[in-house]
């Protein structure tokens, strides 16, 4: 019985955490469909009192959200293929070669995890600008090409694949290049899909660097975008909200299709 009482205090618990993270989302949403004066108003009511579409009708004439929004779009996904492309083929090398240095390497990199990316922005930043790369999409996609964590994540898928299965393929006479992605990558396409959510969720709802690096309008991103709805003397609340509404569907459709491998990614990364 006490254990049933833990239960029932544990999902109650949970429920109200989940409630809690979900509501601000959920009054974003409906806020959406309310016109400006009632968003602000001091008399506050989750659903519109007045139900209005003109947040999202007139959201392309207030700022070029559709361009934002392609822009964004392009960077990620490109950004998420190079990164699980270049952490596969690290998390490969790492867990199927043997060679010096190699347990040195992987907690060097490692390592680099704990380094804050406040510390090396102004280097990065440095290095952009010499290189002749401001306002270019190469500025937001070559920092992000090799990424740690990824590294970490599938090395850790890759481990629990038995070495059986490459000295088999090996003994076929099957190359390298046909092991790592006839074999490797289709065996751990679990942590790949978790990785991949991540990736691209991080460069989807990046400001800072894309703040820093893009100067061009036509070529920034919808999260420096978005900042167009606040003017010197007020903030077009309804229009923000729309945008941002708009904004979270890709992240909720790639959850969505790619849920069960992002769950079952996480478990097999955590341990070999």
């Amino acid at each position: 019985m006490s254990r049933r009482i833990q239960t029932i205090v544990l999902e109650g618990v949970l429920a109200v955490l989940g409630i809690t993270t979900v509501f601000p989302f959920v009054w974003m949403l409906f806020s959406a469909f309310k016109p400006n004066r009632e968003i602000v108003s001091l008399h506050q009511s989750l659903l519109p009192q007045e139900w209005t579409l003109e947040n999202f009708t007139g959201l392309q004439d207030k700022f070029d959200f559709l361009r934002f929004f392609l822009n964004s779009l392009g960077v990620a996904l490109v950004i998420t293929a190079v990164t699980i492309y270049t952490s596969c083929l690290c998390g490969y090398v790492l867990a199927k070669y043997r060679f010096r240095g190699r347990n040195a390497v992987f907690g060097f990199i490692l390592g680099t995890m704990m380094i804050p990316w406040a510390v090396t922005i102004i280097p990065q930043y440095e290095m952009m600008t010499n290189f002749g790369l401001t306002d270019s999409y190469w500025a937001l996609i070559l920092p992000a090409m090799i990424n740690a964590f990824g590294v970490f994540q599938l090395r850790q898928g890759m481990s629990s694949v038995s070495d059986e299965i490459v000295e088999a393929a090996r003994v076929d006479g099957a190359s390298e290049f046909r092991i790592f992605h006839q074999i490797m990558i289709p065996l751990c396409r679990n942590s790949i899909s978790a990785l991949g959510i991540f990736v691209f969720l991080w460069n989807w709802e990046d400001y800072l660097w894309p703040f820093l690096m893009i100067t061009d309008e036509k070529k920034q991103l919808l999260a420096v975008g978005l900042k167009a709805f606040n003017g010197q003397y007020g903030t077009d609340y309804g229009g923000l909200f729309a945008a941002t509404s708009l904004a979270i569907v890709p992240v909720i459709v790639v959850y969505v299709i790619f849920q069960k491998q992002f769950i079952a990614g996480i478990a097999s990364g955590s341990g070999k």
